[in-house]
């Protein structure tokens, strides 16, 4: 072990497994107790180098549960292979951090805990999205420092996004419900890029365009877009839900933040490096009008220089997903996810992770590359 602070549960289990952070609720650990797993885990808030949890694999390491701060590189998955190692699970609906191709030559599964976060994260880019507009965290510091003294015509004006127009990037699980709760309860119109057209949120707007038309109110409009800078022109509000890799690296860059109206809103609840940070703390000292709500950072935990200062910036600490509820339903899935495995179950295929939640789990919920590299997409 490290020198960190670690503590042991179900000390002489037939299986060991190393989780890097405290996760919370009490049902993972029954899980991996049910299934005779001694749990290590780290209860120290540092976060942990590869050397620190090359160390904690020691001598015997059956399975491990890392998080989404951690480099999960070939190095990692050499020595949890040499372990004994035949289990991983990222504490994250993302891989980004994970090199998968890595796990598969040594033979290790990896898997992720999607769709219970979903509408956890969709909650938040709302949030994000209405504290920029109506410049909430401005207006609490003004208070906060005993400076208003009544009410003006002009003070702190926003954004009304009533009827304005939704820009999605990355129209999959979370982008669609973020949609789902910007159109119904806003009525805005929705442009969305996609590699694939998402035909079931089209299906929803025309629905509620039918329940419109029997109110005797004005349909909303939808339809995807051909290039990422449609999007960008027209929207009044920008929010991104795509994935991290090479292809999405710095997706929004000084050239694209030039194509958005002046007093658009872009909001970022899916991965920092996305946007091209020094870029958009610059496009924010010179564009006033133009906000954005940040939960992701491109060089976490750091920000790049600036952008700290900028009023019309709104910044949290990666709470996407933080509700209770959330955070317990992902430490419930990366549990059966190591567990499964390590009882002799195979990888869980299916999109419905529901079996998961409930009193009876099925044993195994994974996502694996397979040997010739082809990747199964985070369902």
């Amino acid at each position: 072990m490290s020198e960190k602070k670690w503590i042991t549960h179900n000390r002489g289990g037939k299986h060991r497994v190393v989780v890097t952070k405290e996760l919370p609720g009490p049902r993972w650990l029954e899980i991996l107790t049910l299934a005779d797993c001694q749990v290590d885990i780290c209860i120290s808030t540092d976060i942990l180098s590869v050397d620190e949890i090359t160390t904690a694999f020691g001598e015997r390491c059956d399975g491990a549960i890392g998080q989404l701060t951690e480099d999960w590189g070939s190095s990692l998955f050499e020595a949890l292979k040499g372990s004994g190692g035949r289990a991983y699970s990222n504490y994250a609906v993302g891989v980004n951090n994970v090199d998968v191709v890595a796990a598969s030559k040594e033979g290790i599964p990896v898997g992720n805990t999607p769709g219970v976060l979903t509408e956890t994260t969709a909650e938040t880019a709302v949030a994000l999205t209405f504290a920029a507009a109506r410049r909430v965290v401005e207006s609490d510091r003004f208070m906060r420092a005993g400076k208003y003294k009544g009410w003006l015509p002009t003070l702190f004006l926003g954004e009304l996004l009533w009827r304005k127009t939704l820009g999605i990037i990355g129209a999959g699980r979370i982008g669609s419900a973020f949609s789902h709760m910007m159109i119904e309860g806003h009525k805005m119109d929705l442009i969305y890029y996609d590699l694939l057209q998402n035909e079931e949120l089209e299906d929803y707007v025309a629905a509620y365009n039918a329940f419109l038309s029997s109110q005797g109110e004005d349909p909303v409009n939808c339809r995807r877009a051909e290039r990422i800078e449609e999007v960008l022109r027209e929207a009044d509000v920008v929010s991104l839900h795509t994935i991290l890799d090479e292809t999405t690296r710095h997706l929004i860059n000084k050239e694209r933040l030039s194509l958005m109206k002046d007093n658009a809103i872009l909001v970022n609840s899916s991965r920092g490096p996305l946007i091209d940070e020094a870029a958009l703390v610059d496009h924010c000292r010179n564009h006033p009008h133009f906000r954005a709500a940040l939960d992701v950072y491109e060089e976490e935990p750091e920000m790049k220089p600036g952008l700290e200062a900028l009023d019309n910036v709104v910044i949290v600490p990666h709470i996407g997903s933080a509700t209770s509820w959330t955070r317990q339903g992902m430490a419930t899935l990366a549990a059966s996810n190591v567990a499964g495995i390590l009882m002799g179950y195979p990888a869980w295929k299916n999109s419905d992770i529901s079996p998961f939640l409930g009193d009876d789990p099925p044993q195994g919920r994974t996502e694996y590359r397979e040997r010739q590299g082809d990747w199964l997409s985070p369902l």
